[in-house]
C-alpha cells in the first residue's frame, strides 16, 4: 500500500488495519515542493510540511511499520504548487538545471541516508520526472552512482505509464517501476473482461521492457477512483463532488490482480492510497482513490491473504 502521509506519528493502532489487510510492503512518501514548473529550488524537510513528509516522519513510519514486519520502499516525490504534472518540469536555462539538480541531489541523498540507517528494503530515486531525466541524462547516472555507494538495499524509479519504455536507466537499478495507471475501459461501469481487455497492449509492452532490461515490473503506484469511467483515464486525480461508482472501482481492481498477479516478471505493488487513520479513511460515499471501507478493500484481503499462504 502507499501511505499517505498524515499530521501526527502513528502508533500501532495505525498499522493494525494494514496487518489485517495482509498488505506485506508499504511505501512512504517524503515530499518535497516546487514554487513553479520552471522554478529550481527544491523546499523539503521543513516546520511548515505535515509531519509524515519529514525526516522525521518518515523515521517514525519506517520504524513503525518494521516493527510490524511490513516491508518499506521510501518513495520521495515532488509537488509542484497547483498540482501541475512534475514530468513537465523544465528550467529556463543551464544554471536554472544546476540549481535544481543541487537541491534534488541533497533531497534524495537526505532519505537515502535514512533509508540505509533503518535497513530499507526498497528506494525510489525519483517519481514521474521525464523532462527532468530526459534533459539531464548525466546527472541521473551520477546520481544513481552516489546513492548506490551509501545505500544497499534495492533501487527503482517511477515512471508514468506512457514514458516507462523511455526511461533510460532501467539497466542500472533492480526494478522497472511504473505508476501504473493506463487506460484499460471506456464503460462507465466496465466489466472485469473488458478490462483485462484492454490491459492487452499494455501488459505486452510491460512484459517486453521486462525481458529487454532482464528486470522485474513493479507498479510503484496503482489503483482506480471510485467514479463512473474509472479506467478511462484512471490517473485523473481532481477533485469531483457526489456520485461513486464502487463497482467500476472493484472490476478494474480485479481485472489488475487477474492480468498480473501471478505473472513471474511482475514484481507487485503498491496500491494508491491507504491512510492512517482507517475507521474514518474512505467509505462508501468516498469517490476518491482509496480502497478503505469499500468493497474492493475485502477483494483485496482476499488476493493479498491468498498471496501469504505457503
Amino acid at each position: 500500500m502507499s501511505y499517505v502521509a498524515s499530521r501526527d506519528t502513528i502508533v500501532q493502532e495505525h498499522i493494525d488495519p494494514l496487518l489485517k489487510l495482509g498488505a506485506t510492503d508499504a511505501a512512504v512518501m517524503p515530499f518535497g515542493f516546487i514554487r513553479s514548473l520552471d522554478h529550481p529550488k527544491l523546499m523539503y524537510n521543513t516546520d511548515r510540511q505535515w509531519y509524515g513528509e519529514t525526516y522525521g516522519g518518515v523515521e517514525n513510519y519506517v520504524q513503525e511499520l518494521h516493527k510490524n514486519n511490513i516491508a518499506v520502499m521510501i518513495k520521495p516525490q515532488i509537488w509542484v504548487w497547483r498540482g501541475e504534472f512534475t514530468g513537465d518540469m523544465l528550467m529556463k536555462n543551464d544554471a536554472d538545471w544546476k540549481e535544481l539538480e543541487s537541491s534534488y541531489e541533497d533531497f534524495i541523498l537526505l532519505y537515502v541516508k535514512l533509508a540505509e540507517e533503518n535497513h530499507v528494503e526498497l528506494f525510489c530515486i525519483g517519481t514521474e520526472l521525464y523532462n527532468f531525466v530526459y534533459t539531464r541524462p548525466a546527472f541521473w547516472e551520477q546520481l544513481i552512482k552516489k546513492v548506490r555507494k551509501v545505500y544497499s538495499g534495492k533501487l527503482t524509479y517511477a515512471e508514468n505509464w506512457d514514458k516507462v519504455d523511455k526511461f533510460p536507466f532501467w539497466d542500472e537499478l533492480d526494478y522497472i517501476g511504473v505508476d501504473a495507471y493506463f487506460p484499460v475501459a471506456e464503460s462507465k461501469t466496465p466489466t472485469v473482461a473488458e478490462a483485462r481487455k484492454g490491459w492487452t497492449p499494455h501488459k505486452s509492452m510491460l512484459k517486453s521492457l521486462s525481458r529487454k532490461h532482464d528486470k522485474p515490473i513493479l507498479f510503484t503506484e496503482f489503483g482506480y477512483r471510485s467514479v463512473d469511467f474509472a479506467g478511462k483515464e484512471p490517473w485523473q486525480s481532481f477533485r469531483q463532488d457526489g456520485g461513486t461508482n464502487l463497482e467500476a472501482q472493484a472490476n478494474l481492481i480485479e481485472a489488475l490482480f487477474d492480468e498480473f498477479w501471478d505473472e513471474t516478471w511482475f514484481a507487485g505493488g503498491f496500491v494508491w492510497k491507504w491512510h492512517h487513520d482507517h475507521l474514518n479513511a474512505g467509505g462508501e460515499l468516498n469517490n476518491r482513490f482509496t480502497p478503505q471501507n469499500k468493497p474492493v478493500e475485502t477483494y483485496l484481503r482476499m488476493r493479498y491473504k491468498d498471496t501469504l499462504v505457503p
